[in-house]
């Protein structure tokens, strides 16, 4: 712990019981920390308690007199990136730096603004806030109302009713018992993974696309939430019609149609959803009451279907081919009777499995459960056990109860043992032979839909049930769709829809996403007939169980130390079998609808991917990347470098990025999606001043680099000069193989008017990249590199990433010029190869490529030809050779003149005195040039003029001019000569000039091994 100083202090300031609270030491600028300055007079003796007694110093770090405080749930509370500040907590600089005490402040009487009465002010305030009214609790539900009600609701439907007798006479009992339980591996699979990610943190409202969005992250999660509130929208609709179907059906049968068939479906159907948008606008309170009377009402349903199995079949019944619980019907009902074109198998598959979704209903109001957490995982997994539980108990019973063909008519009894009577009806006294051979029985399980009614003690309560299912799935989806909605338009992924996010009431109902939701079923409702979109819309649900299993999966497998689910009962490996079931079945059910599905989940996955929003969810894709990223560069450390696979990774000294774009666009060029570019800063000055500046900034650039599409790291490191700085990146920047292997620089333009240490430093630069084998790329323009001085020298680092964009040369077109390399002195090849590389990038293509290099003029041919055979050994495509027989012609006075001129100043004019009187003269002023220096180096002087004499016949119109950089001795070669030698050799050339040293290792081949 941070322990304070132990000082003696004035009687006045001792509180506490005898001790003292932080504010007392603390002045202005650090006493005011507010969460941690604790209030005057609160006192450490637990015997006094007081309600404020939370924001005490004694209270926060149990009675011990420190800043430190203990832990806390509002220190993690809405926590998002990485060293963001957390409330209450005190900051590392807090318990660190040096604490300063200020006694005046300490020992001044109480005024207005103190902290004893802003202590009493405190108090007034919180005591008048405890007066007031409380605000209204909004409503939230627990596992049971909340969850396992709604998710039992929405996963029976009328397939219960209607079609799973059916299903059993066709696949027989224990096929149907198969089909049910593959159907609830699937479910029960998901609702694992939905427990998983639900207890990975706290969740809150937007329920699938909330799971999937900050496990997935926004691409998969956007593009899945969007189109699962639209499935739950048109849910609504298919729901309504199945509802306004069955009272169509029981009109008819009465007589009283309204119009007709179709238009009775539509005007039953607006009526309904009309009414369900009601209960919905009334609050989720009503919305729960109304769904616990439908599960009321298809209890009761199910009762009376099960005392109606045990009632003894009357005739009228027995005519219908049920004759209660019987052995040898179970038997025979026990194996399959295939028939039509759906008795196969999958076919029977496909149907039955869309009554086992719907366990994402309880997921979906995640927003208003009182711990999701809790809720999600035991609601769901209850609902799955109960429902599944009901599946079966119904086909085994059904299936031992009603025969597979029955004629319904009373005429056909018969006396047992009649001859002429086939079928297993023939020992209970019906002869259903004559409709089973011509397959015209209009009941028994194989031919009559509504036989739950038929064997029910009661009829209609079998209806009221299929009205209370169909009625609680729409009523489920009418409130799921506008709750994920209301989370995917808050998040801003997608344009045009923010409008909806709006909430109202103490619940923070989405109204708005409730009347988008209705328009969308009326105008589904209208067409009357869904069979076309049904299998899109189970598609859509399957696509997010996939997405779900998925997720789980994914956020196992990348061994995030952020995944920490308090569920513990999943495998990573059942997770990806339910993802790929969920796709398998989503082709098994409709394999055009599953394409239509990935279509729009490709294309608005692309849109998010396009758009790129400024969301940071800490998603397991994030957490994928770093795993690839680590792994992949563990590995490459395992490869051994060949000169074939040689790339050119740059670290690039450009201070701020946006101060020099031309220098950042030149390397970016060449490096893009090739190699490594690290933007390279040195923050001159003391560490504790500039450590701020540095965390503030990095992000800035970083934003900066992306929005110029430069794919490049920034980083930064605080020196006492710029020398060492750059000492420090050239041996720590990288990381394994991915290290730095070229320095590249700016030329400094101003080196004659600069302090002669700046100078100094600048060419002992150089002199590092090389001891450390280096490379060096030395950009010159005729324009300067460095924009600074048109922008604002410390911007705002949320502002540096939209500040206007310059543009530079290597952003542009350059259409059929030339791009001129003199390759003066062999260096492995660097000064080749970078131009090549520019040269194959779009912007370049156009370019012809000239090669100029040093010759005799009596050997011309010769060497040229040689030149060409090498050239097109390393396969560059560089065709166009140039020899240079006059590099060594002495140039024109006046060029010679201007070189006297540009090193006068620099000069010792020593009179060639021996070398300790030079030493000696020259101490304190190493930049000095002595007369014998300046005698020893004039070839070298002189081909550097006579060098400039030639770029300027030769490339005075080329789009880019690179050229070997000479190299000047440590020891024999002054920094001002050596810069003296660079400003002759590049000055007065339009184009960007590059001068271009390799480490002298080769870094071209032409074997294949």
């Amino acid at each position: 712990m941070a322990e304070l100083p132990v000082l003696e202090l004035p009687a006045a300031l001792s509180h506490c019981s005898g001790r003292f609270t932080i504010s007392t030491l603390l002045g202005t600028e650090e006493g005011g920390w507010g969460p941690y300055a604790a209030a005057e007079g609160a006192g450490c003796d637990s015997a006094h308690p007081t309600h404020l007694s939370g924001s005490t110093l004694c209270t926060r770090t149990f009675g011990y007199n420190t800043v430190d405080v203990v832990p806390a749930y509002e220190h993690y509370a809405n926590s998002k990136g990485v060293g963001d500040a957390r409330k209450g907590r005190p900051s590392l600089a807090d318990l660190h730096s040096i604490l300063k005490v200020r006694w005046g402040s300490a020992m001044l009487p109480a005024s207005p603004a103190s902290p004893g009465h802003a202590a009493d002010a405190g108090l007034e305030e919180v005591a008048g806030e405890l007066g007031r009214a409380p605000t209204p609790e909004p409503v939230r539900f627990g596992w049971v109302k909340g969850v396992m009600i709604r998710c039992m609701l929405n996963i029976w439907g009328v397939i219960l009713y209607l079609r799973l007798p059916w299903i059993t006479a066709q696949a027989g009992i224990a096929l149907t018992w198969l089909i049910i339980l593959m159907s609830v591996t699937v479910t029960t699979i998901t609702g694992l993974s939905i427990s998983a990610i639900s207890t990975n943190g706290k969740v809150k409202s937007g329920g699938t696309y909330f799971l999937i969005s900050r496990s997935l992250g926004p691409e998969l999660g956007g593009s899945i939430g969007l189109i699962f509130a639209f499935a739950n929208a048109v849910a609504v609709a298919m729901h309504t019609v199945g509802f306004a179907e069955t009272v169509r059906d029981l009109l008819q049968e009465h007589n009283s149609l309204i119009v007709d068939p179709t238009n009775d479906i539509r005007i039953i159907g607006v009526i309904t959803v009309t009414v369900l948008l009601g209960i919905s606008l009334a609050g989720m309170e009503w919305e729960a009451k109304a769904q616990i009377l439908f599960f009321l009402v298809i209890l009761v349903s199910f009762i009376n279907y099960l005392v109606g199995t045990v009632i003894p079949a009357t005739a009228e019944k027995q005519a219908k081919g049920f004759f209660s619980y019987r052995a040898d019907i179970f038997a025979q009902n026990f194996v399959p009777s295939w028939r039509g074109p759906e008795g196969s198998f999958f076919g029977l598959f496909s149907i039955f499995f869309p009554s086992a979704t719907g366990i994402l209903a309880g997921a979906n109001i995640s927003g208003d459960l009182k711990d999701p957490a809790m809720a999600i995982p035991k609601g769901t997994l209850m609902a799955i056990f109960w429902t599944t539980m009901s599946y079966l108990v119904l086909s085994a019973t059904i299936g031992a109860c009603v025969v597979r063909d029955a004629s319904g008519s009373l005429n056909d009894s018969v006396a047992v043992g009649s001859p002429g009577c086939e079928g297993l009806a023939c020992g209970f006294g019906w002869n259903f032979t004559a409709c089973a051979q011509q397959q015209s029985c209009r009941y028994g399980l194989s031919n009559y839909y509504q036989s739950m009614s038929m064997v029910s003690g009661f009829g209609p309560l079998i209806t009221a049930g299929i009205f209370g299912a169909t009625l609680s799935s729409a009523l489920a989806c009418l409130v799921s769709a506008p709750k994920v909605f209301q989370c995917l338009c808050r998040d801003q992924l997608y344009p045009l829809i923010g409008f909806f996010g709006k909430g109202y009431g103490r619940n923070s109902e989405p109204i708005r996403g409730y009347m988008l939701t209705y328009v969308i079923a009326v105008g589904f409702i209208l067409i009357a007939e869904l069979n076309a979109i049904a299998p899109i819309i189970s598609n859509f649900f399957l696509c997010s169980y996939a997405l779900i299993n998925f997720s789980c999966f994914h956020a196992s497998i990348t061994n995030s130390p952020g995944w920490r689910p308090s569920f513990r009962y999943y495998s990573k490996w059942a997770a990806l079998f339910g993802a790929t079931v969920s796709v398998v079945i989503m082709f098994l059910l409709t394999w055009w609808a599953a394409l239509i599905a990935f279509g729009i989940v490709i294309f608005l996955l692309g849109y998010v991917l396009y758009k790129k929003p400024d969301v940071n969810w800490g998603s397991s894709m994030q957490a994928s990347s770093y795993n690839m990223a680590l792994n992949y560069s563990v590995g490459l450390s395992e490869v051994d470098e060949h000169i074939k696979n040689y790339r050119p990774q740059c670290l690039v000294l450009t201070g701020p990025p946006n101060f020099r774009p031309a220098l950042v666009d030149f390397v970016g060029t060449f490096t893009k999606n090739l190699s490594l570019m690290l933007c390279g800063n040195v923050l001159i000055g003391p560490r504790k001043q500039k450590m701020p500046e540095s965390r503030l900034m990095a992000d800035g650039h970083t934003k900066w680099l992306m929005k110029r599409k430069i794919k490049a790291f920034y980083t930064d490191v605080v020196a006492e000069d710029l020398r060492s700085g750059v000492q420090m990146l050239i041996q720590a920047a990288g990381l394994g193989k991915m290290r730095p292997n070229i320095l590249a620089l700016g030329y400094k333009r101003n080196w004659r008017t600069v302090s002669p240490q700046s100078l100094e430093d600048y060419v002992g630069i150089l002199h590092d990249a090389f001891d450390f084998k280096y490379g060096v790329c030395l950009l010159r323009m005729k324009e300067g590199l460095n924009v600074s001085h048109v922008i604002q020298a410390h911007a705002d680092p949320a502002t540096l990433a939209g500040e206007q964009q310059a543009s530079t040369v290597f952003q542009s077109k350059q259409g059929k010029k030339t791009i001129d390399i003199y390759w003066l002195f062999d260096d492995g090849g660097l000064t080749l190869l970078i131009p090549y590389l520019l040269g194959r990038k779009k912007r370049w293509g156009k370019c012809k490529i000239r090669v100029f290099v040093g010759g005799q003029i009596n050997r011309m041919d010769e060497e040229r030809k040689a030149i060409v055979s090498l050239l097109s050994k390393f396969r560059l495509g560089f065709h166009e050779v140039h020899i240079l027989p006059d590099i060594n012609q002495k140039p024109r006075p006046e060029h010679i003149k201007r070189f006297d001129d540009l090193i006068a100043p620099f000069r010792l004019n020593d009179g060639f005195k021996d070398e300790a009187t030079v030493n000696e003269m020259r101490q304190g002023c190493p930049w000095k040039i002595s007369d014998e220096e300046v005698d020893k180096n004039r070839a070298k002087s002189l081909r550097q003029v006579r060098l400039n004499e030639i770029l300027l016949d030769y490339s005075r119109d080329a789009a880019l001019i690179a050229i070997t950089l000479p190299i000047g001795r440590k020891g024999r070669c002054p920094s001002s000569l050596y810069m003296a030698w660079l400003e002759t050799l590049s000055q007065d050339l339009r184009p960007p000039v590059i001068l271009t040293r390799g480490n002298q290792e080769n870094v071209l081949t032409f074997y294949c091994q």
